[in-house]
């Protein structure tokens, strides 16, 4: 490869990692790893696991300890203070600098705050961190009952994190339904449903006013938006996260709501790269958002950035879009363009079974009948045939017909393919189709 070139990255999550790990299979350059948060790398969306008992903070880890050393990847603990790119040095908190030739910074993402009166007190945080994992582990032994405020992804973990050790739950909601923002109307409501059946105190079209402290400096209680009071010893603030960026204000590193970047994450600044959560694509892919704040979009940034760093330039090609969550029982997954509300050259075919625990929703063009999108809950899909059908541009009669392709789980619960096939062709009765027949489980796994 030519010169040895001093490789830092700031940041030990999932993109941090995967571009050292990349970087390494490629070049031997030295390769220096910072962060205050974790000696090492562990999977972040586990901590709720291991709040609940299923897992120890050991199990987490995807590598022993001695895979660092062995691969030559030097870990440093420590903030970073100040990025000086014109003298290309990193300035810790501990005073220490630290010289580079190429700097990746990954530092993720933190919660979000608005400036609540109270929202610093003792028993009032967030969940993106280990330490977060920590305070929320002492501030919540012994207590009565907490409140978590915001209607997404993290809120709902910690609700299920509370009620697994019995504590009641009161849960804030600004949203007239739960992630409406994201979920279509009959699959945000199937969650408000399932929420309440876990016993939570579900309050929609609630905002949190501020946090009452008690003598200690310690939360009490919380006023709602409607002016109620509702005693709490516990706050849990999920509203959302931004990128961690604020050490960068004094540099020359170009930033708007993240660092800003090109499609082979290069910033500005020459030998300056920023994968991950603190990102903010200048130019953002066709149907994708500026700001992509998920796993798996996390390790593509370092899989691509490492291939660019060693000399093979290549730009970041994720793919159709992809997620996949819990809401306590019912699982979801989303692949391609699936909204809140339909396009104006969009429709949908939508199932739902009676117990309102399972539904299937495929989005396609009015005009071409082209397959947009597909929407799960309480029901698997093999990832790599919606991919692939998304991909491909396929019909929405070529899905409907192929759906036992697709169908994960056909021996461990009732079929509901036929019923979405009849849901079909009743709404398109000018284009009916005949699902194939299905194939065996394991030919489903192996074909």
């Amino acid at each position: 490869m030519g010169n040895i070139k001093n490789i830092v990255i700031i940041g030990n999550g999932i993109s941090g990692i995967t571009a050292a790990r990349h970087i390494r299979k490629r070049s031997d350059d030295p390769i220096t790893i910072i962060s205050a948060e974790t000696d090492h790398f562990f999977s972040r969306t586990a901590l709720m696991y291991i709040y609940m008992g299923h897992m120890k903070y050991e199990s987490t880890k995807p590598y022993e300890d001695w895979f660092w050393g062995k691969n030559n990847l030097q870990l440093l603990k420590g903030f970073v203070k100040k990025v000086d790119t014109d003298k290309k040095e990193l300035q810790l908190h501990s005073g220490k600098i630290l010289g580079y030739d190429i700097l990746i910074i990954a530092t993720g993402s933190k919660p979000n705050k608005f400036g609540w009166p109270g929202e610093d007190l003792k028993g009032v945080q967030g969940l993106y961190s280990y330490q977060d994992l920590e305070n929320m582990q002492i501030f919540t032994r012994g207590i009565r009952r907490a409140v978590v405020v915001g209607g997404g992804l993290i809120g709902i973990e910690m609700v299920e994190m509370l009620l697994s050790r019995e504590i009641p739950v009161t849960f804030l909601v600004r949203e007239a339904s739960f992630w409406d923002m994201v979920l279509p109307s009959g699959e945000s409501a199937m969650v408000n449903r399932h929420i309440r059946e876990h016993e939570v105190d579900l309050r929609l079209e609630t905002e949190l006013e501020k946090i009452l402290p008690d003598d200690k400096g310690r939360a009490r209680a919380v006023i709602s938006s409607g002016g109620e009071e509702i005693p709490c010893q516990f706050v849990g603030l999920a509203v959302g996260v931004h990128p961690n960026i604020g050490f960068l204000k004094e540099s020359k590193v170009d930033t708007d709501r993240g660092i800003l970047v090109n499609p082979y994450f290069e910033t500005n600044i020459p030998d300056v790269y920023a994968i991950g959560d603190c990102v903010q694509y200048s130019e953002p892919l066709p149907g994708r958002k500026p700001i992509e704040q998920v796993w798996y979009t996390g390790r593509i940034h370092g899989e691509t950035v490492a291939l660019t760093i060693t000399g093979k330039r290549t730009p970041y090609q994720p793919g159709p879009w992809f997620n996949s969550a819990k809401f306590f029982d019912i699982e979801y997954q989303v692949y391609g363009n699936v909204s809140n509300v339909a396009g104006k050259n969009e429709t949908s075919v939508y199932w739902e079974d009676q117990a309102g625990k399972r539904s299937i929703r495929l989005v396609y063009a009015m005009d071409t009948r082209t397959l947009l999108g597909v929407n799960l809950m309480g029901v698997r899909f093999r990832h790599q045939v919606c991919d692939n059908w998304i991909r491909d541009k396929i019909s929405i009669d070529e899905a409907v017909r192929n759906l036992n392709k697709a169908f994960f789980d056909a021996e461990f619960s009732d079929n509901p393919l036929p019923m979405v096939t009849d849901q079909y062709n009743r709404q398109n009765p000018d284009h009916p189709v005949h699902m194939k027949k299905s194939k065996s489980f394991i030919s489903n796994i192996f074909s």
